[in-house]
């Protein structure tokens, strides 16, 4: 199965969907996650998922357009900016989208920062652990 998660910038809700599936998919599985307008992975988002024991210290955040023409299965926005402009993907290609807030939007001092960080990698960890109990409860034997 291929999955590609996409929002605005790839710096904090893609990448830390990206790592919890990557965390609970299986082996022949490959999950990527890409950006409408990337930045850079925020260092946030690396921190708190650091604090669940998954590490995307290593991601860099990418363009949509690198992956142009290839087939996935799924295709996931996390930002409704990212859906309304998400670029056409061949009708076999499921869309899901799940409206989350941006936490790199928040302001405040670092513990805020992070708050706003963990809530959103917590909802996130709702929504990929439900995602992954459907797909593995439809796959055939």
């Amino acid at each position: 199965m291929r999955t590609l998660v996409l929002c605005t910038g790839n710096s904090a809700r893609s990448q830390m969907a990206e790592g919890l599936l990557r965390h609970l998919s299986g082996p022949g599985d490959q999950v990527f996650s890409a950006g409408t307008r990337p930045g850079s992975v925020r260092s946030e988002a690396i921190a708190v998922m650091a604090e669940l024991g998954i590490d995307i210290s290593g991601h860099r955040s990418k363009s949509v357009d690198e992956f142009a023409g290839q087939p996935f299965d799924y295709v996931i926005t996390v930002c409704d900016n990212a859906r309304d402009t998400c670029p056409v993907f061949p009708a076999d290609t499921a869309r899901l989208h799940w409206s989350l807030e941006d936490p790199a939007a928040v302001e405040g001092d670092e513990q805020q920062r992070l708050a706003a960080f963990r809530r959103i990698r917590d909802q996130l960890r709702e929504r990929v652990g439900a995602f992954a109990r459907e797909r593995f409860a439809n796959t055939p034997s």
